[in-house]
């Protein structure tokens, strides 16, 4: 309990100062979580240390300074190139790789970079700081909801062979409880979010359903090649991936939702 409370804590607050700081400081620490969750992904088939995980490192610190200098423009030619380059190093040290090496490693650079990516993305908009607050309520806020309700009424298990303890009536409860935390948090914050109680609820409630997608993928991975946790960095918490995992799925969800409700 001890070793969970300050892993919980260290997340809590490299948390707050990702949301509140912005810039520099919230590019330099996801650009610093990202390379440590994707050394844990590529650790899981054997590739940390290999060319194709070097690639992706050097593609990680790349894609934060193209966002933090706002050249957001070049950001699919460069996932582009770094899916030649992924191959090209394939073909140069063929046979010693193959195929599915490569492709876990670009996955893995889609997957881990890319998709946490959308957190600075969000922090950057107008209000950036207090639409962050979506992540948290859809993927945190969710679970609470999910596990009270399931605990309490659950019976008819939502995925038994990945993850035997969630439940349909859980997964629902997370939804419907998001989207009230979503509602409640723009009548609080009314006055500094340009968005409506509605579109809050909306955006809250459907960030909620990739956030069990995503910790489920993350926890069928582990499944597949056996392991328990991604690793042990956060104590208490496994490895950076088991704490990021519903967050990657949420993120890049939240920020088109917020967009298209600003637009619309």
């Amino acid at each position: 309990m001890k070793d969970r409370f300050i892993g919980g804590f260290f997340v809590g607050l490299t948390t707050l100062i990702i949301f509140l700081a912005g810039g520099v400081v919230t590019a330099v620490l996801l650009a610093a979580i990202s390379l440590a969750a994707m050394y844990e992904f590529m650790d899981v088939y054997s590739l940390e240390k290999s060319p194709f995980a070097v690639l992706n490192y050097l593609g990680t610190a790349g894609i934060y300074v193209m966002l933090y200098l706002d050249q957001s423009q070049f950001l699919f030619p460069f996932i582009i190139l770094l899916l030649l380059v992924t191959l090209s190093i394939y073909v140069i040290c063929f046979p010693k790789y193959k195929d599915h090496h490569a492709a876990k490693s670009y996955f893995g650079f889609i997957y881990i970079t890319i998709l946490l990516s959308y957190v600075f993305r969000l922090r950057a908009l107008d209000s950036g700081m207090l639409l962050c607050i979506f992540i948290l309520i859809s993927s945190w806020g969710n679970d609470i909801f999910a596990y009270f309700v399931g605990s309490a009424i659950g019976k008819h298990k939502f995925s038994p062979k990945v993850s035997p303890n969630k439940s349909v009536e859980g997964f629902i409860g997370g939804v419907v409880g998001a989207g009230l935390l979503g509602y409640l948090f723009a009548t609080v914050f009314r006055q500094w979010i340009p968005l409506s109680g509605i579109s809050c609820a909306i955006i809250a409630s459907v960030g909620a359903i990739p956030a069990v997608i995503g910790d489920l993928a993350a926890s069928a991975v582990k499944r597949d090649n056996e392991i328990k946790d991604y690793s042990h960095l956060i104590p208490g918490h496994g490895g950076m991936v088991d704490r990021i995992d519903s967050v990657l799925f949420t993120a890049p969800i939240t920020y088109y939702l917020v967009v298209l409700f600003n637009v619309v």
